[in-house]
């Protein structure tokens, strides 16, 4: 009995797997509209019916914005799943079970994913993907927006429906959620909705997320159809007084004309109302999408570098790598799933696996500008460690980046992470600033939204010493971006440019005492003798004692590697070699100098003229390979100072 019960279970396990694998085996699609690439094993109807809702709600969106047309500045690719059985094994995971939904939106730097079934279920799938997919349209348009305002219009555009043979649209429909929850709860004190980031509670735990979204959703609804709609053309004012680095209160006083506890009145009294007004827009032209697409058949493999592309998108990297691997195996020169497998390795920092992947993808398919970039990005990874630090590139390494890079751009010039990579490659360098300060103005006039671009260029300008810019640049992302890392990052540099500054008013301090003793001792010699008087003597330097723990090397200061953050690497040159000092954070480095020469000097990067110092340091541990040990102090000398260390 027990035999026969096994057996019974074999067998079952073994329809199971042929079911699964009759899965695979589905006829696979794609089809190209306008803006998507659509994949599904699900009919043509059906696929091309999604790709005409997406671009219908992207068209109605840049009309409604009143901006033209452009391209997205990161590619979407949608997956569509004939039923929820087939979605299923590509649904986002928790606590390692996939998440009952029936679409979602998964972002990326470099490929933005819509996954969805057209099974039909109580909950509408474009209802989140619309929301989501806003955020990518706001980011194309706008940098810095508040995240109550993100969320909040993200959420109403989530609404978007068209009717009257596509000539009308739909939006602000009420929320059933929102509007019940806002009914029974407080709401969130103004000022606490308005100076929320993306690394507050409200934004992270449940329960607050909830009425925060709900909340938002409301303001935004407010401002945008309450009150008549007079205060929707204020929002732009609102948003231009923050960039100019207003204080969010200031901006919200000077543009809406009143202050806080009144919109929270005026708040309160139109969510408990019984009806919300609904925003209606008849078009003259009809939205039109159909005509511009195109259909074609995929093999399995094709199919399988999609889906292990997706899977690797939403991070569940040993299902990536299976459907790759199969995907492989059906065709052994396949560059889309080279190329996905490639950055698979650089994830984990198997570098020299995800070279060979990405050099096989950039030749198999020479037109896919993302294998050229990808190659690029992981020859970038190479030194780099573990807090993304790099100190140098070697000059082949280099060369090579920038010819895959400049291939890139040339087949997609809208893709802005192409000119964000290179001009990186020029800051590490120091080579070729100006063009990097070209390359990221590019990259931000595609994708204003991306302050990482920004972050980047204030780090250019500080490397070639035009500090007011960098400060420019930083202030509003200290102030108003959402991120709290990349503000933690910002301030981090504006330190950075601030000791920078003073080191280089002390200088010019110390020389211009220098010239006032050369001046003094001139002209008491000359009334004494007549004759021109010799330079004075230079003060002998008293070099600070280093502690028990501490060690001194005296050298010539070559340059200072100056990654992100408030950090740094000083690259001395020794009797014993070249070597190099680390330098946790520059404010608590002491400077002290002897000499006038370094007047305009310090600088990150390679030094115009080398400079002789002392550094006083803690010797590296054993895992910091590469240091000599961490820099407390340098000192500056004259070049015929000839003391030997004590």
């Amino acid at each position: 009995m027990k035999r026969f019960a096994f057996n019974l279970l074999a067998c079952f396990l073994l329809i199971i797997s042929l079911c699964a694998f009759a899965s695979a085996k589905d006829n696979w699609i794609q089809v190209r509209s306008k803006n998507f690439t659509l994949v599904g094993n699900a009919n043509e109807r059906e696929i091309r019916a999604v790709a005409a809702q997406l671009e219908q709600f992207r068209e109605a969106f840049e009309r409604l914005v009143n901006r033209g047309r452009r391209s997205s500045s990161v590619p979407v690719t949608v997956l569509v799943f004939k039923n929820d059985n087939s979605f299923k094994p590509f649904k986002p995971l928790y606590n390692g079970k996939p998440l009952d939904l029936a679409g979602y939106f998964q972002s990326g730097t470099d490929m933005n994913y819509i996954a969805l079934t057209t099974e039909k279920r109580a909950e509408n799938p474009y209802a989140v993907i619309f929301h989501e997919y806003v955020h990518l349209l706001v980011s194309d348009y706008a940098s810095n927006t508040p995240l109550w305002f993100n969320e909040g219009v993200a959420e109403y555009y989530s609404t978007f429906d068209v009717g009257k043979g596509d000539r009308e649209v739909k939006l602000g429909t009420p929320i059933a959620n929102h509007v019940y929850l806002l009914r029974s709860r407080n709401l969130l004190p103004l000022g606490t909705l308005l100076a929320t980031d993306g690394s507050s509670p409200l934004y992270n735990e449940g329960d607050k997320r909830s009425i925060f979204y709900a909340q938002s959703w409301a303001l935004v609804h407010y401002l945008v159809l309450g009150k008549k709609s007079e205060r929707r053309q204020k929002l732009g004012k609102y948003f231009g007084l923050l960039a100019a680095g207003k204080s969010i209160e200031e901006s919200f006083r000077v543009a809406f004309e009143t202050d806080f506890a009144a919109m929270e009145k005026e708040l309160r009294e139109y969510v408990r109302r019984d009806t919300y007004p609904v925003e209606t827009f008849s078009l003259i032209e009809k939205l039109e999408t159909s005509a511009e697409m195109q259909a074609s058949p995929l093999t399995e493999g094709e199919a399988f570098a999609y889906l292990g592309d997706l899977l690797l998108h939403t991070n569940r990297l040993d299902a990536a790598e299976e459907y790759l691997q199969k995907a492989l195996a059906l065709n052994s020169e396949s560059a889309a799933a080279h190329a996905s497998l490639g950055m698979l390795r650089v994830r984990a920092r198997r570098l020299d696996e995800a070279k060979e992947h990405l050099e096989k993808a950039a030749t198999a398919d020479t037109a896919n500008f993302l294998a050229h970039y990808y190659y690029a990005y992981a020859l970038s990874r190479e030194g780099m460690d573990a807090g993304q630090f790099i100190g140098e590139y070697k000059p082949e390494t280099v060369k090579r980046m920038r010819a895959e890079l400049e291939k890139a751009i040339k087949l997609a010039p809208n893709f802005p992470n192409s000119y964000h990579l290179l001009a990186f490659i020029n800051l590490v360098t120091g080579e070729n600033l100006d063009e990097a300060v070209r390359l990221l103005r590019r990259a931000l006039a595609i994708a204003p939204g991306r302050a990482e671009f920004s972050y980047v260029l204030a780090q250019v300008y500080m490397r070639k010493g035009d500090f007011a810019q960098a400060r420019r640049i930083l202030e509003p992302i200290i102030k108003n971006n959402p991120d709290p890392q990349l503000r933690l990052h910002a301030e981090r540099v504006m330190t950075s440019i601030a000791a920078m500054e003073e080191r280089q008013t002390q200088a010019r301090a110390s020389e211009n005492q220098t010239s006032t003793e050369r001046a003094n001792v001139a002209s008491s010699t000359q009334n004494e003798s007549g004759n021109p008087p010799p330079p004075p003597a230079p003060r002998a330097p008293r070099l600070i004692q280093p502690a028990a723990s501490e060690q001194q090397k005296r050298g010539t200061l070559l340059s200072i590697e100056c990654p992100a953050g408030n950090s740094a690497v000083l690259v001395v040159q020794t009797a014993d070699g070249i070597v190099k000092f680390n330098i946790a954070d520059l404010t608590r480095l002491k400077l002290v100098t002897y000499t006038t020469e370094i007047s305009g000097e310090i600088t990150c990067g390679k030094l115009k003229t080398p400079l002789n110092v002392v550094v006083t340091y803690r010797p590296a541990k054993e895992e910091r390979k590469g240091f000599e040990g961490d820099a407390v102090a340098v000192e500056f000398l004259p070049k015929d100072w000839s003391e030997n260390l004590q």
